[in-house]
């Protein structure tokens, strides 16, 4: 073949194939653009393959993960984005996620500062910057986690219970409902579904709450009447207006119940063709509703707002406000029966991604982590508690392990565990009266502080799956520290920890008697030395008749030494018969020693009265006590 027609068919084919690349580049952002990631991701991939806009296919391979909130498979496109020139902080915040999804957390701080660096929004970073651990749930509750029998192949989360029938979204497809797949994700739409507590059998939820487009979650009043519930914007069989880039928002609609049907679909007034409105809930009385909204003016992606509902009317969405709601997303509010507000977060320190939190009513300053096995490293959402003892509960995730895209887990809510217990005297076994016992956590922070009544008993509240660093102390005794463990613990309401004190061997201290003195150059036991010594035989004969114990008695130093040692001698010799005359057996004094000058108690040279005084005097030693 002639060189130029040759050079000129590869200038053909060579266009011929760029042109080729080119269409396909423009089918995969027209999927993109329309929220087909899984259909736009197979597509970019070819175009990698062929080593065409690589950088760029790669990062919108990665950027459909995010959506898709695949961390395995975005992490390993982002980790080759990220390094290219002139890449957008997002990305670098998006990466940044994905790795915490992945447990990375070092990693995920090292391109969050990044992205606080270079980013438009760097406080949006502040609180997943901070090393400090999680503000975990303080409560004493344990929550124990396992898959519904529900969960299908598909989306399954949402969950809500209400008089014994429960409610739940998914993907499955078989609502009686023209199905249709949500380009998205690749799967149906969501309906909404119902089952019976206890049971297996699924159905879709009766009357005209499903449609072609997407329901769910949703919240019903206590009289199990009114249901409102999530819909994409469309109503009476038709979709609702568009915004400009062609979204179909959520909205919030409200049903009444009609025998078994749910029927009088009406949309909330707070709602917008502009923004998503979603994710209601009811507060037990039925007058205030709290939802999840991206709508302008909030504290980033998305809120968690609140409407009063009175007399049919609504008020005006209130945001919660900073301490609630961060630059980052929060979504899935719950408000339980006792007032405590649940909600899932990204922009709360958590796992991972999506985490639950709770603000209670008892701690309404503070966001707290609910903590595993609630909160995985991926995302954990629609936390709901079932009506009546709240011992029963459900989230949604879509941790590792699962049948679908997201699933449904029980909650299995247990009551603290009741931890009383006995101090008792290791000697003589009797209660110990005010005794303390402190309990510590993994950090030595005392979490509880108790006192013994005059039966010894201490009891509280612990929470399971811990070990707890405990100290019991009393003056007359010594301190004894140990670790209370309560793994193990499901089947049981109480554990019963009791303790045995080993008193000082101090008798002065135990008997609570002051020193025994003597008058100068006396040996006679005076009256009030009388009283004292009575106390220390009641401890001998009552508390501890074991006790072996010796003498010792001293001088003040005027007189010879030799003078002062007998007259030690005597001091010890009256001290012992006092005993002994008032029922202490001799065999338990094993020895009544005087010192004279030897020991003073006040060392001094020229000694005033006083201190001659304090000088002159029995003290007793502790042998043996058991």
């Amino acid at each position: 073949m002639n060189k130029k027609y040759a050079l000129l068919l590869l200038a053909i084919l060579s266009a011929f194939t760029m042109t080729a690349q080119s269409g396909k580049q423009k089918k995969a952002d027209r999927l993109y653009d329309d929220f087909a990631y899984v259909k736009a991701i197979e597509v970019y991939k070819d175009l990698v393959e062929k080593d065409y806009n690589t950088t760029y296919n790669q990062q919108r391979i990665a950027d459909s993960y995010y959506k898709l909130r695949d961390p395995d498979n975005a992490v390993q496109y982002y980790r080759h984005v990220v390094e290219q020139p002139d890449i957008s902080p997002e990305v670098y915040y998006r990466y940044a996620q994905m790795l915490r999804g992945m447990r990375e957390y070092d990693e995920s701080r090292v391109w969050l500062k990044k992205y606080q660096e270079e980013g438009k929004n760097p406080q949006q970073v502040e609180e997943l910057l901070e090393p400090d651990g999680i503000i975990t749930y303080e409560g004493l509750e344990s929550f124990r986690v396992r898959p519904a029998a529900i969960n299908s192949q598909f989306s399954d989360f949402g969950t809500f219970e209400n008089n014994g029938t429960i409610y739940f979204v998914s993907a499955r497809g078989d609502a009686n409902t023209k199905t249709k797949i949500y380009d998205w994700t690749g799967e149906p739409f969501l309906d909404v579904y119902t089952t019976s507590t206890g049971g297996s059998s699924v159905s879709p939820v009766k009357g005209d709450i499903n449609t072609v487009r997407h329901e769910g979650p949703l919240t019903i009043s206590s009289d199990g009447k009114t249901m409102y519930f999530t819909r994409n914007n469309y109503l009476d069989n038709r979709n609702g207006k568009k915004d400009k880039e062609g979204v179909n928002h959520l909205k919030i609609y409200k049903a009444t119940k009609d025998g078994d049907e749910w029927e009088d679909i009406e949309e909330m007034p707070f709602t917008n063709d502009r923004y998503s409105v979603g994710h209601p809930s009811l507060s037990k009385d039925g007058k205030t509703l709290y939802f999840a909204s991206d709508a302008p003016g909030g504290q980033g992606g998305s809120d968690i707002y609140k409407v009063s509902i009175e007399d049919g009317t609504y008020s005006e969405p209130e945001n919660l406000g900073p301490l609630v709601n961060t630059p980052g997303n929060e979504v899935f509010p719950f408000i339980s029966e006792e007032g405590n507000l649940y909600f899932s977060s990204d922009g709360h320190k958590g796992y991972g991604l999506l985490d639950v939190f709770v603000i209670t009513k008892d701690s309404p300053k503070k966001v707290q982590n609910l903590g595993q096995p609630v909160n995985s490293s991926l995302d954990d959402f629609a936390f709901t508690q079932t009506s009546g003892d709240n011992t029963k509960g459900y989230i949604s995730s879509n941790r590792e392990g699962g049948q679908g895209n997201d699933d449904i887990y029980e909650l299995n809510i247990l009551a603290p565990l009741v931890l009383k217990g006995k101090v008792t005297d290791s000697i003589n076994g009797k209660p110990i009266e005010n005794a303390t016992v402190r309990l510590m956590d993994e950090n030595d922070n005392q979490i509880a502080f108790l006192e013994t009544d005059e039966e010894g008993n201490y009891e509280t509240e612990v929470a399971r799956d811990k070990v707890y660093p405990i100290e019991a102390k009393h003056i007359k005794y010594n301190t004894k520290t140990d670790e209370l463990n309560t793994s193990d613990s499901d089947d049981k309401t109480e554990i019963v920890y009791d303790i045995e004190l080993a008193p000082v061997r101090d008798v002065e201290y135990l008997a609570e008697i002051n020193k025994i003195y003597f008058d100068f150059d006396k040996s006679n036991i005076r009256p009030d030395a009388a009283k004292e010594l009575d106390k220390l035989v009641d401890l001998m004969t009552n508390e501890y008749p074991e006790l072996v114990i010796e003498i010792g008695s001293h001088t003040d130093k005027r007189g010879s030494i030799e003078y002062n040692r007998k007259l030690a001698e005597r001091r010890a010799q009256s001290t012992y018969d006092y005993l002994v005359k008032h029922g202490i057996n001799p065999e338990r004094i094993v020895k009544y020693q005087g010192y004279g000058e030897e020991k003073p108690d006040v060392d001094c040279i020229r000694c005033n009265e006083q201190e001659h005084q304090l000088n002159r005097r029995s003290v007793f030693k502790v042998v043996k006590m058991e």
